[in-house]
């Protein structure tokens, strides 16, 4: 299991790797076989104005799964207590969601699935062209899956809004959290996913304010 630590406008010295592989690699030493990498990131905030200036964010890549968990506070050892709790309980989450799609699976074992070959290449030959205020760019396999499945992703990856390929109209939809509780779910108007899938993650912010 690959074990990365970074750190932005901190030292990471070796007390706080320590800690952080004592604290993080317990809270995953459990789920060994489903975690391939683990990458933690310690920030310090340097505007005086925000609380949570200690910040700990932890990244793990499961069988294809990103699963992600984030915690701040006035003090680095406690956001990293904390990050280590709530990160052990998403993988707990994703091993019972794992456990039951294998119930599933076997209780139906009239139907055969055979995947085809992935590529590692998900660019090709494409240039992204971007405006200029975007400092990241990143690729995604999306294979398709259902609003259910969706759900437990975004729950998964501990953001406000998850963006997929809906199984049922193979078009990209962005299913959200909203600030007054519940889910939504975005998808284009009448079949335009062509020309308008690029405009879906903009409207995600704009719709989680409704």
């Amino acid at each position: 299991m690959k074990f990365v630590i970074q750190g932005k406008n901190i030292e990471i010295t070796d007390a706080i790797r320590e800690y952080v592989h004592q604290k993080v690699e317990k809270a995953v030493n459990h789920f060994q076989n489903l975690t391939t990498e683990v990458d933690v990131n310690l920030s310090v905030a340097r505007n005086p104005r925000i609380n949570s200036k200690q910040t700990a964010e932890v990244t793990i890549y499961a069988n294809g799964t990103v699963i992600r968990a984030q915690e701040g506070s006035e003090d680095l050892y406690a956001s990293i207590d904390l990050v280590a709790d709530k990160i052990q309980r998403q993988l707990r989450k994703y091993k019972e969601k794992l456990q039951r799609k294998k119930n599933h699976t076997q209780a139906k074992m009239a139907n055969v699935v055979i995947e085809g070959p992935t590529l590692d290449d998900l660019i090709g030959d494409r240039i992204p062209e971007l405006p200029n205020e975007v400092v990241r760019t990143k690729y995604f396999a999306m294979p398709p899956m259902t609003v259910e499945d969706a759900l437990e992703q975004l729950q998964l990856v501990d953001h406000d809004f998850y963006m997929f390929r809906n199984a049922k109209t193979d078009e990209i939809n962005v299913i959200y959290e909203r600030n007054h509780g519940g889910y939504g779910v975005i998808q284009p108007r009448n079949g335009q996913s062509n020309h308008k899938n690029g405009k879906v993650a903009k409207a995600a912010e704009y719709a989680n304010q409704q």
